[in-house]
């Protein structure tokens, strides 16, 4: 089982329509590979947490590279796991910008600010604990 990590810059503003159109496009293909995971998504950014098979893994981030919405892409981690932490999502999208301007607060003050929004880290242990933040918050 492997776990990849990653974080683009988008070549255009991101709404909920339009992440929710990822995930949506995303779901049926990523079951039939056995690919699960979370897409975060600022107004301008990507962070997105792929588990799965090394083979499914690595052709899907291929894919995304070569994606036109996607610019600056910076891999942070692609690493053997023992376990899934988000099998039961083929993927799960997330808005931050959807979210009270109280929680916001926090989540700037505790990662950083970028373009106006919370900075989404590039450590994948912060990754991880900025998605775990935000299925307490």
């Amino acid at each position: 089982m492997y776990r990849l990590i990653y974080k683009s810059r988008a070549n255009q503003r991101i709404d909920w329509e339009f992440v929710s159109e990822l995930v949506t496009g995303s779901e049926d293909s990523n079951e039939d590979s056995g690919i699960s995971g979370v897409l975060l998504a600022t107004e301008t950014h990507f962070l997105q947490v792929l588990e799965g098979g090394f083979d499914e893994i690595n052709d899907l981030f291929m894919r995304i590279v070569r994606d036109p919405r996607h610019d600056e892409i910076r891999l942070i981690a692609f690493d053997c796991v023992e376990s899934r932490l988000f099998g039961g999502w083929a993927m799960h999208g997330v808005g931050i910008f959807n979210f009270n301007q109280e929680l916001i607060a926090d989540l700037k003050d505790q990662y950083g600010e970028e373009e106006g929004s919370v900075r989404l880290p590039v450590e994948d242990w912060k990754v991880l604990a900025l998605i775990s933040d935000l299925r307490m918050g």
